[in-house]
C-alpha cells in the first residue's frame, strides 16, 4: 500500500508504521521479563493503577481501601483454603482490594506488594470520617 505525504513524495504503509514505533510507550521488542506475582500487583487480566504505563492489562483497578478485622488474616498465593500462605496481615492493616472473585479479594498492601488474596469476611470497608 502506499500513501502520500504532505509534500506529495509517496510513503510505505509499512514503513510509515515502522517509524511510529519509536514514538510509543511499549516496545515490541520481545518479551517482556515477568515481574514476581507476590510482589507486583498484575494479573493477566488485570492491574493496579498504578502500573499503567509500564504494563499493559485489559484492565487497571483503581484500589479499594480496606481494614483487616480484628484478629488478622492471611494473605494467600490462590483464592482457595489451604493455598499456600505469603503473610499474615494485622488487625487494622490497610489492604488495597484489587478484585474480587467470589468469597475472595485480590490486591496488596502497597504497589510494592505483598501481593495476594484474603477472605472477603476478614476485611471491612475503612471509615472514612472527614469530620463533616
Amino acid at each position: 500500500m502506499t500513501m502520500t505525504g504532505k509534500n506529495g513524495e509517496a510513503a510505505n504503509a509499512t514503513e510509515s508504521v515502522a517509524g511510529s514505533r519509536s514514538h510509543g510507550t511499549y516496545s515490541l521488542a520481545g518479551p517482556a521479563p515477568r515481574p514476581d506475582p507476590l510482589t507486583t500487583p498484575l494479573r493477566g487480566d488485570v492491574a493496579h493503577i498504578g502500573l499503567a504505563g509500564r504494563y499493559f492489562v485489559p484492565h487497571y483497578a483503581v484500589p479499594q481501601p480496606r481494614s483487616v478485622m480484628p484478629g488478622g488474616a492471611p494473605l494467600l498465593v490462590a483464592p482457595e483454603a489451604g493455598a499456600e500462605e505469603i503473610c499474615v496481615l494485622m488487625e487494622g492493616d490497610s489492604f488495597e482490594l484489587l478484585d474480587i472473585t467470589g468469597q475472595w479479594a485480590w490486591g496488596c498492601l502497597s504497589l510494592e506488594g505483598p501481593v495476594g488474596y484474603v477472605h472477603i469476611d476478614l476485611l471491612e470497608p475503612v471509615n472514612s470520617d472527614h469530620g463533616a
